[in-house]
């Protein structure tokens, strides 16, 4: 097809008929050598060549704004089935090579959108030829990149930005690096030759190189560490030259702000350079952070001008980049973070810089945003810098602490003179600095407490603060932002109010809230302040209030929206927490509730809103106020039941969430029961719902929910029976049966918790259907695959060993499933796969009836050949088993008989328990490059970390902390009533010393010659223990 053809068909692209302009984009599907040729011709109209690489299925005459290219659309559709959307009709080799060649000349038109638009056709051919198809293409970038043209440079870069990152292989990354950064090097220092934005792709491609060498340093170890001793000092060096230049005059222009894209992507590498090669960086740490830290008080003033009074406007850049001094400052408060975190500062944050830093935030980088939007702010300079912030406090608290001190004070000075002056952005400093303060509130109230209780001053008195300062910005209404900031400060640091001004600031935020003049912003400041009062303050000082709280909230649930509708239900489900709901009274949680009800309505699709109002129901439900619960039942149940029963197929997630609510209703509801008539409201919506859906969600959450009512009230699903005279009982099994069988092994715990449940509660009503329940349920263990959906099916047998070892051991001898005995399928499916269990009491009872089932000597299990350890093989020695490698070479494991493998298991757990005799760890001392060698002692001892950090660490994991054993920390993922269980008492320590001891002194089963067939660590364990 000739160019003068497409010129014409793409004048008819632009036709407002829409026969002539589809007819016309179909033909140019088909012209793509045609396109490539229009691109080049010198003598057609820019906008014409532009065109020809631009379609829209939409409207072809926004080509400039935004549409697609038309010669990559053709590529994605008609080059290769590389391509998900390719449609067939792919062009010849020939044509394609002609193509490419017409596209690697575009990326030298004189045209800087034409080059743009040719770069980016060709990272889609790269991404499908390269290096089979196209082996020439590195090659040809290259020298483009070494030519002396900046067209060509400027096209050939914006192809390696991308073609970096996605194409190089591992074995292909050491040779380009070789022939490619010498030449990046030499573009980022021709200041003159080359555009700001093109050297600033020099350095984004390398900060890709950097990357791609740490993904391959453990494959070719020695290639890179030499690469990156003879690489990285040469391109620190040109960083180090190219911050110290004055980076005012990058913003000196008028026109765009290109400068600043080469310092931007600089810092961005430092920091890839500092996490991957911390080593390199040794050396040069120290005047990074000395720029950072000059960068940040250079450029304070440009930065007040153009983002914080408003008095100008930013120019941007010169192409569709976008350029800002915010994203210079993000990228630099992150590189000193990283820094200040690896303890690689301790020199350069001594009392100078660290003050330095300081006031450079908390005068004028502190009001780098002039608003914030909470806790779902976008990343941007606030909170980076408070990042900066934490890290700096944390690692030196009553320094930084006092430098806060001196600084709010300098603030508060320099604003009241900009006041007086006329100024109208004087509280923007102001507010910054309180916003800076507050976002460290707990690390602040904890220096204060350290230092207080050391018998040191406090260094920082944030209660003159509370008293003397803030009361007077509450009143500053005319700056709705600083009286806002104002009400969120005082409520991060509650602890520290008295009890009568506690109340003082709760009557003023309570005030804003139902004055009709006061503005959006302060309202949601004084809501997100009473949301903190009543996490942080003493429920004395916020009960006299929380009725009045909760009638105020009301009303906003009904008329916000999103984050604003998620602060109003946070600090709703905060309030309703006060001193457990006592104040509340049936009039008022009836009002909620209809109110809570509405905005689920409308926002039951949404699982952050779920998860709150949850939360609500749990409140309300719980209160101790007279007739409470019952009228949160009564205006609840009936709502919810209707929306169970009136879900479509397709609207699952109405059932799902109206199930999760109930849930919630009983989660609160009194020892006492759910109430007369709770489950015979609740049980037809119900169990025609799970008997029916698919949705994996519905029936987990109908599955908790049953577990729920089964442990709070299970005499009324007992009792219950439908039409048919079928039980509440009979209408759980069947759900349970129906989900045995399903493929969909997501909810396995879910189930496992309610056949635990109904075993512990529902006594010898169960026992007319155990055997089949049982049979079901190793039946299932065949085919089960995932570890939570075992585990399901194993510990309920295990509970039932511990208590009637012989009932179930017996129906387990005396039953087949699919040729194979039912004892046998599951003691195989327990011993491979006990180590995985989850949860504090399944994994304690699956351990105890290891040992009674050992101690049985019960002749069935003598003969029983299970797997035991891994056979380790020269091939698979030290060496990272993949997916891949695994199905070549599968693991191989020995066999040992049951009894052998019992006592496996339990001196696991014994280990697992912190016992003394937990084998010695190996030390090993490994050359690393990640530069720990400037670690303090204290740090090195620690791995990285302080003292009192690492000792945390270690209470946490074991193994010989608490390993979750004494397991404060993971008790609410446990339900209440096996943690208050009596396995859940149990010594476990002590239990198994005394079992090994007891098994010893009496050879019980065979123990002396089952001992001999452990491993000599296991071995070493049970002796340390008789």
């Amino acid at each position: 097809m000739a160019a003068a053809n497409v010129s014409q068909i793409l004048a008819d692209t632009l036709s407002a008929d829409a026969n002539t302009r589809i007819a016309a984009e179909l033909k140019l599907s088909e012209a793509g050598l045609a396109l490539a040729q229009l691109i080049l011709a010198q003598d057609v109209d820019i906008p014409l060549r532009q065109i020809s690489s631009f379609s829209s299925c939409c409207n072809i005459r926004l080509f400039i704004s935004g549409s697609s290219i038309i010669l990559r659309k053709y590529v994605k559709e008609r080059w290769s089935p590389y391509f998900e959307s390719f449609k067939g009709n792919a062009p010849s080799v020939e044509v394609k090579s002609r193509i490419r060649h017409a596209v690697l000349q575009g990326l030298s038109d004189s045209n800087r959108k034409i080059r743009s638009l040719c770069a980016h056709t060709m990272s889609y051919i790269g991404n499908c030829d390269w290096p089979d198809e196209y082996p020439e293409l590195l090659n040809s970038l290259i020298a483009l990149i070494s030519s002396s043209s900046s067209d060509a440079v400027h096209g050939a870069m914006q192809v390696f930005t991308e073609f970096i990152k996605s194409d190089l292989t591992e074995d292909q990354i050491l040779p380009v690096l070789r022939q490619l950064l010498p030449v990046l090097l030499t573009i980022l220092g021709s200041t003159e030759q080359h555009t700001p934005l093109t050297r600033a792709r020099t350095v984004s491609v390398f900060r890709q190189c950097v990357t791609a060498l740490y993904m391959v340093k453990d494959q070719h170890p020695q290639a890179v560490k030499e690469a990156i001793a003879t690489i990285l000092p040469v391109w620190l060096e040109a960083f180090k030259v190219l911050l110290n230049l004055d980076p005012l005059k990058d913003v000196s222009n008028q026109d765009n702000w290109d400068g600043l894209a080469v310092r931007i992507q600089i810092f961005k590498t430092l920091d890839v350079i500092h996490t991957s090669f911390p080593r390199a960086m040794t050396s040069y740490v120290r005047g990074y952070l000395d720029a950072s830290l000059r960068h940040l008080q250079v450029m304070s003033e440009t930065y007040d001008t153009f983002y914080i009074s408003g008095s100008g406007s930013a120019p941007g850049s010169s192409e569709e980049e976008t350029v800002e001094i915010p994203h210079l400052i993000c990228p630099l408060f992150d590189f000193v973070s990283n820094v200040v975190r690896g303890g690689k500062a301790k020199e350069w944050l001594q009392a100078e810089n660290l003050n330095s830093v300081e006031e450079t935030w908390a005068t004028n980088a502190n009001a780098f945003v002039a608003h914030e939007e909470d806790d779902t702010q976008a990343y941007g300079v606030r909170v980076a810098g408070f990042e900066l912030l934490y890290t700096i406090l944390n690692r030196s608290p009553a320094q930084i602490c006092a430098t806060f001190q001196t600084t709010i004070h300098q603030v508060i000075g320099t604003s009241q003179r900009a006041r007086e002056n006329g100024s109208t952005a004087w509280w923007k400093p102001l507010e910054a600095s309180l916003a800076a303060i507050g976002s460290q509130s707990e690390d602040v109230l904890e220096c204060i407490e350290n230092e207080q209780d050391s018998g040191r001053a406090k260094p920082i008195d944030v209660e003159d603060l509370l008293a003397n300062v803030v009361p007077s910005i509450l009143n500053q209404s005319d700056f709705p932002f600083l009286q806002g900031r104002g009400f969120v400060f005082a409520s991060q640091f509650a602890r520290l109010l008295p009890l009568q001004m506690a109340g003082q600031y709760l009557e003023a935020a309570m005030h804003v809230i139902e004055s009709s003049s006061a503005g959006i912003p302060v309202k949601i400041s004084a809501v997100k302040a009473i949301h903190n009062f009543c996490e942080g303050a003493e429920d004395s000082a916020i009960t006299p209030f929380a009725s009045r709280i909760a009638q105020d909230l009301g009303p906003f649930l009904l008329v916000t929206t999103e984050d604003t509708l998620s602060l109003v239900l946070e600090t709703m489900s905060v309030v309703l927490d006060v001193n457990r709901g006592q104040w509340l009274t049936t009039d008022l949680s009836n009002s909620l509730v209809l109110a809570v009800l509405e905005v689920w309505a409308k926002n039951n699709k949404d699982p952050i809103f779920l998860s709150i109002f949850t939360e609500i129901f749990t409140s309300l439900a719980s209160s101790t106020g007279t007739g409470v619960y019952e009228t949160v039942v009564k205006q609840a149940l009936p709502t919810l039941c209707t929306a169970i029963a009136g879900s479509k197929p397709q609207e699952a997630w109405i059932a799902g969430s109206a199930i999760d609510l109930i849930s919630s209703l009983v989660r609160g509801a009194p020892e006492g029961g759910l109430g007369d008539g709770f489950f015979a409201l609740l049980a037809p919506s119900l169990f025609s719902c799970l008997g029916e859906a698919e949705d994996r969600d519905v029936l987990q959450n109908g599955m908790a929910c049953l577990a729920l009512i089964v442990r709070k009230d299970c005499r009324q699903i007992l009792e219950w029976q439908d039409p048919s005279g079928q039980s509440g009982l009979d209408h759980i099994l069947k759900v349970i049966a129906r989900l045995l069988q399903n493929d969909d092994e997501s909810g396995g715990l879910v189930i496992g918790d309610l056949i635990i449940h109904l075993l512990r509660r529902a006594g010898e009503a169960v026992l007319p259907v155990l055997p089949e329940l049982l049979q079901a349920m190793v039946s299932r263990m065949l085919s089960a695959k995932t570890a939570t959906f075992i585990q399901s099916l194993v510990v309920p047998f295990a509970f039932l060993t511990y208590n009637q070892q012989d009932t179930v051991l017996y129906l387990l001898e005396s039953t087949t499933t699919n040729g194979r005995n039912a004892l046998d399928i599951l003691i195989q499916t327990w011993c491979e796969n006990a180590e995985t269990f989850q949860g504090f009491w399944q994994s304690r009872v699956s351990t105890l009836a290891l040992t009674k089932l050992y101690a049985s000597g019960r002749p069935s299990l003598q003969s029983l050949m299970v797997k035991g350890d891994i056979i380790l093989k020269p091939e698979t020695k030290n060496v990272i088993m993949t997916r891949s490698r695994t199905k070549t070479t599968p693991h191989q494991f020995t066999s040992v008989p049951f009894p052998v493998k019992a006592l496996k298991l339990l001196v696991h757990d014994l280990r697992a328990g912190g016992d003394s005799a937990t084998i010695p760890k190996a030390e090993f001392d490994v050359d690393s490059d990640d530069g720990d060698e400037e670690w303090t002692e204290e740090e090195q001892q620690n791995q990285g970390f302080k003292q009192e950090e690492f000792a945390f660490l270690s209470e946490m994991l074991g193994p010989r902390g608490v390993n979750f054993d004494n397991d404060d920390i993971l008790e609410e993922m446990d339900d209440e009533d096996l943690r208050n269980d009596a396995i859940s008492q149990i010594d476990m320590q002590a239990h198994l010393v005394s079992f090994f001891k007891e098994c010893a002194s009496h050879n019980v089963n065979g123990f002396s010659a089952n001992i001999e067939q452990l491993s000599a660590e296991e071995i070493m364990v049970v002796r340390h223990a008789i």
